[in-house]
């Protein structure tokens, strides 16, 4: 945290990255220069989760949280899903956390989609840094089973959009090593925002096989373009976006092979009837985030 000129004692410090609040002087200097301090928290994956995460970013998300309790105003997170693990992790620690509100992340619409995507139809679409996480070692594996029980001409396109991130060597052997998904599985490592509404508008369904996550705004994007979503059965999905997913164990390789199969097919009921729950579905605005922000930070 730095300052180059005077700040009044009780000024608003708002730190929605946390840059910064894994140091143990962080919370210190809050309190020395009298500021009121308020802070995003997205999720606890590191603490919960520390399996799928890099070496290190458990301590530093415990220093962070204890910053946040040591010198806090107001912490804003975004599902009541992070809520729960919080008030979990903090009586464990035993921790006196500040006023918590959850605001859910915002949706920016996306701009109009292309008349076509770039890759043949059908298709569908899973979004996310590739990481082991985002379980899409597990898909990866399903196209490959498909290719292997049905004929290549029922099999649909995957396209991967992401970047690739850490430990996840087994998903890049797939990539770029597999003669047998080349053609079918497409990598797209940057996508703008016009490339993703239309990838998005013309996909069969987005698959968001997560282990864990906090929030997961791709399923709102998805939901917003008016594309069904197949998700792994996380609480924090129920939340976002109640029973309007087909929801799957992310362990359940078969079922995710099957239902792909079935939305694939241009006649298929499963996808219509998802498509009906979508009606009168709602995006989170920025807006509304705003706005619940600044009042929760007034109050």
């Amino acid at each position: 945290m730095r300052h180059h000129r005077p700040v009044a004692r009780g000024t608003a410090l708002c730190n929605a990255s946390l840059a910064g609040t894994e140091a143990p002087a962080y919370a210190d200097r809050v309190r020395r220069l009298g500021l009121r301090a308020f802070y995003c928290l997205y999720d606890l994956i590191p603490i919960t989760y520390p399996e799928y995460c890099r070496p290190g970013a458990k301590d530093a998300c415990a220093r962070r949280i204890a910053t946040m309790a040591a010198s806090g105003s107001g912490l804003i997170v975004n599902s009541e899903v992070t809520v729960r693990d919080l008030a979990e992790y903090a009586h464990k620690a035993k921790l006196t956390l500040p006023p918590v509100e959850v605001i859910p992340l915002g949706s920016t619409p996306l701009p109009p989609a292309g008349a076509k995507p770039a890759v043949d139809l059908p298709y569908f679409v899973t979004i996310g840094t590739i990481e082991a996480r985002k379980n899409h070692l597990m898909l990866l594996n399903v196209w490959r089973r498909m290719l292997d029980t049905v004929p290549p001409e029922v099999v649909p396109r995957l396209v991967v959009i992401g970047q690739r991130g850490w430990e996840c060597e087994q998903v890049i052997d797939f990539l770029e090593r597999s003669r047998r998904l080349r053609g079918f599985v497409v990598e797209t490592g940057r996508c703008d925002d016009a490339e993703l509404s239309t990838y998005l508008h013309h996909a069969q369904a987005l698959l968001f096989p997560s282990f864990a996550e906090g929030y997961g705004l791709p399923l709102v994007e998805a939901l917003a373009c008016n594309t069904p979503v197949i998700a792994s059965s996380l609480d924090v999905f129920r939340e976002i976006a109640g029973e309007v997913p087909d929801y799957l164990d992310p362990i359940d390789g078969t079922g995710w092979l099957r239902t792909i199969l079935e939305y694939s097919r241009a006649s298929s009921q499963l996808r219509a009837r998802q498509q009906g729950r979508m009606v009168g579905f709602k995006a989170p605005s920025w807006s509304d985030h705003f706005a619940k922000a600044a009042t929760f930070l007034a109050r």
